[in-house]
């Protein structure tokens, strides 16, 4: 899991995914329901502090796990 951040004059702007989970079929499908749900949490709440999205657990773990270290390199 992977995501990258934009940041534009301190606001959160966008959250990319350039690496969902992979794992199998089902993995996938859990990858590609939850990524667009934790953009729009994550945009809204202007951090990486949201709620899991429901089913999607080690999904959500890893992409605000990504977020917080991008957050983190660009000293948000």
């Amino acid at each position: 899991m992977q995501v990258s951040v934009t940041i534009d004059n301190g606001t959160i702007t966008m959250v990319t995914p350039l690496q969902l989970t992979n794992d199998d079929r089902k993995s996938v499908q859990i990858s590609n329901r939850a990524a667009p749900i934790l953009r729009e949490e994550v945009l809204a709440a202007q951090s990486a502090n949201v709620a899991n999205v429901s089913g999607a657990t080690y999904t959500t773990q890893g992409y605000l796990r990504s977020l917080q270290a991008a957050l983190d390199a660009a000293q948000f």
